[in-house]
Order: C-alpha cells, then sequence, then structure tokens
C-alpha cells in the first residue's frame, strides 16, 4: 500500500486479453508490470476465465501473491459452466463436487438477461466499471474482438492503461 500523506491508495488492476496469445515473452513482461503495479498500490487483481491471457494473469497474480501478502485476487465468472470444468472426485464417498477457484475470490455479474454473445463484453466492462488499471494484452487493429471493444471502453472511462501488445 502507498501512502499519499495521510491517505491510504489502494488500486484495483483488471486484466483482459484475446484467447489466444502469441509473440515473445509476454508472461515475464506481465510479471514485471504486475510487480510494478503492487509496489505502486495494486491491492485487487480481477480477471477473466476465457483465455490465454486470463490463465497467464492468474498464474502470475498467485505466484506475486507469495512474494506479497497483502494483495488479493477476484476470479469473474460469466457462467457456471466454467466450474463445471473443475470437477474433483471424492473417494471416500464415490461422489462428485466442483472445486471452484478455492484459493481466490469469484465474483458473478447480473448479466443473466444479455444475450450469451455479450455476456463476456459486459462482463468486461463491469470488470473496467471497478478499477483503476487495466493491463492487456490486445491487438488494437483486430476486428471483430471483445478484447477491442474492452480496451476501447476503458480508455473513454480515461483509466491507466498498460498494453503488453504494444510491446511484441
Amino acid at each position: 500500500m502507498v501512502y499519499n500523506s495521510l491517505i491510504m491508495i489502494d488500486m484495483n488492476i483488471c486484466f483482459i486479453g484475446h484467447r489466444k496469445i502469441w509473440g515473445g515473452d509476454v508472461r515475464d513482461r506481465l510479471k514485471r508490470v504486475v510487480e510494478d503495479e503492487i509496489r505502486g498500490g495494486g491491492e485487487l487483481f480481477t480477471m477473466g476465465t476465457h483465455g490465454d491471457f486470463d490463465r497467464m494473469a492468474l498464474g502470475v497474480c498467485r505466484e506475486m501473491r507469495e512474494k506479497f501478502k497483502g494483495i488479493r485476487i477476484e476470479v469473474v465468472l460469466t457462467s457456471l459452466k466454467v466450474l463445471k470444468k473443475e470437477i474433483v472426485f471424492d473417494d471416500e464417498y464415490g461422489k462428485e463436487f466442483v472445486v471452484p477457484y478455492s484459493d481466490v475470490e469469484t465474483i458473478m455479474y447480473d448479466i443473466e438477461e444479455e444475450h450469451f454473445k455479450r455476456q463476456i463484453i459486459v462482463s468486461n466492462q463491469k470488470m473496467i466499471d471497478r478499477c483503476d488499471v487495466l493491463i492487456c494484452f490486445v491487438e488494437e487493429r483486430k476486428k471483430p474482438s471483445g478484447a477491442r471493444l474492452a480496451l476501447m471502453y476503458a480508455k473513454k472511462k480515461g483509466l491507466k492503461i498498460i498494453n503488453l501488445f504494444n510491446d511484441i
């Protein structure tokens, strides 16, 4: 946490990116950026569950949590189907049960009324509405792209944006 005079600054950081990652050392750069944001007051890190960049961000944040004990991690679920991917078998009773991201917080926004093709877009916008910094991997010329729409939304909101795609 950073102290500015007598005011404590806790920043919320969210991650948006393409489903597929390409090019160089994205994970190493992401790790450096996340550590810089933590040192600058970043406390809450929020990401989705729908692609390579989300998984990479979650892995980096878990790693950073070992080094910086005060950070929190949230995973945004857009559907309960995501949880079904993590089925664990209980050998003692022969029953199966679901273990949803047991080491992080999980949240779901009220997006059920949205068309299923818009749910990720709306969920991304809700994440951006709650954050101070967007760390992303977005090719701005790629159309159509939900990640690109989220980046444009963050720009309109005037957020600090760190786009790792620009470094490849």
